[in-house]
């Protein structure tokens, strides 16, 4: 089977000829049909006249830039297909995501493997071309022969990105379902990558990437998100996909992302979450954005003030959501009231009947729901701390704030 490299934009305007070697029209486009073949070339998009004619793969006998040329001449007129994914009109120019490189490119051109089987051409789609190559090609088209601009080329780097590595972004997410193309890709890149690619997006195509993806993975990203744009993208999801993605959020961020939405907008989302996670961003909710009880997380672990070494590992245990997050146990006297602060590292060099409260740190460390945010960043930084408990007015345990809390704060500052 031979093979050959050819470029979408080569064959742009190639005359395409019948059996008899009439010329019938020039090629315009090209289409895969992803649920069929998501690379080859299913068909040929001619331009004959007034309209197109839609020529499908096995009706070509040869593909050449000086003639494409036919061995069957049961030609049909060109109908729009939703399942079709045309290299012209839905690629070149269009934005993708490069998932190896972690960012956003534009397509200036699409490279094709061309091979012989059973006596006629096929083309697949191998790459596409976003680097200064296929900008060269553009440019040039039409006015040198394409051996002169290969020539060219080659003295320049190739910058290309294989075709199972390329994320389509429609704005429309149920054309990215009947075009059956994943977003596996993206949810297995690091948040903060990802981050970096949704913020260089248009408002369509942030819509896109966040209504097909995972809520967990989202929400990931969501919080890597600089807080302006966090808040439009919410504001544009449908009110129960925005609840799905908070519900996957830390609730103090889910708080604070609510607060800064308009109020009809904020209860409409709110409605739509699960009742305990509702709950818990309500109460949130109550407190000042820069206060300390806008900042907790109600997520802690908190155990009885006479619980042993041994217990407290076993009830981690039996928590297992909560202690991948925990830095610190907290125990609490009979009406519920704070009274030690024990790092979880040092759970794990004790024997398991020694009282946990005797691993307790000193001084006993919290701040109430209404203190400041400055002071909670003096605190973190004078202790060097991982978690501080927030306390009510009477020193109940409500919340606690952890070190990425604090670091997340001063990067907004």
């Amino acid at each position: 089977m031979a093979e050959e490299v050819v470029y979408l934009t080569e064959l742009l305007g190639t005359k395409v000829y019948d059996l008899k070697g009439r010329k019938i029209g020039v090629f315009r486009d090209a289409a895969i049909i992803p649920l069929i073949d998501p690379v080859r070339i299913d068909r040929y998009l001619v331009g004959a006249g007034p309209g197109w004619l839609s020529i499908r793969y096995d009706q070509i006998r040869t593909i050449n830039p000086d003639g494409i040329h036919l061995i069957d001449e049961r030609l049909i007129p060109y109908h729009s297909d939703e399942y079709m994914l045309r290299m012209v009109r839905d690629l070149l120019d269009q934005q993708i995501i490069d998932a190896q490189g972690r960012k956003v490119v534009r397509v200036n051109d699409v490279t094709l493997l061309k091979e012989t089987e059973n006596g006629h051409n096929i083309l697949h789609v191998l790459e596409v071309d976003i680097g200064i190559r296929s900008m060269l090609r553009r440019v040039l088209r039409g006015l040198v022969s394409p051996a002169v601009i290969r020539a060219i080329q080659e003295r320049i780097p190739a910058h290309s990105i294989r075709w199972e590595f390329c994320n389509i972004l429609e704005p429309d997410p149920q054309r990215r379902v009947r075009l059956n193309i994943s977003n596996k890709l993206l949810e297995e890149m690091h948040p903060a990558d990802l981050a970096d690619i949704v913020e260089n997006l248009s408002h369509e195509d942030r819509d896109a990437i966040f209504n097909t993806m995972d809520n967990e993975a989202a929400a990931d990203v969501l919080s890597e998100v600089e807080p302006g744009l966090q808040t439009r993208i919410i504001g544009s999801l449908k009110a129960d996909k925005a609840a799905d993605i908070l519900e996957e959020m830390e609730p103090s961020e889910a708080a604070d992302l609510l607060n800064e939405l308009e109020e009809e907008r904020s209860e409409q989302i709110l409605e739509k979450m699960e009742p305990e996670e509702k709950e818990e961003v309500e109460e949130l909710l109550e407190f000042r954005e820069d206060t300390a009880g806008g900042l907790m997380d109600p997520g802690f672990l908190a155990l009885p003030e006479n619980v042993t070494v041994a217990e407290a590992i076993q009830s981690l245990k039996t928590n297992q959501g909560i202690a991948e997050e925990v830095h610190s146990l907290f125990l609490l006297d009979a009406a519920g009231r704070l009274q030690y602060t024990v790092p979880i590292n040092k759970l794990f060099f004790a024997s398991g009947e020694i009282p946990l409260k005797d691993l307790a740190s000193e001084p006993l460390l919290y701040v109430h729901a209404h203190e400041k945010q400055d002071r909670i960043a003096e605190l973190f930084d004078k202790y060097n701390l991982l978690t501080l408990p927030v306390v009510d007015g009477k020193q109940r345990l409500l919340g606690v704030i952890t070190v990425d809390d604090v670091v997340a704060l001063l990067r907004q500052a």
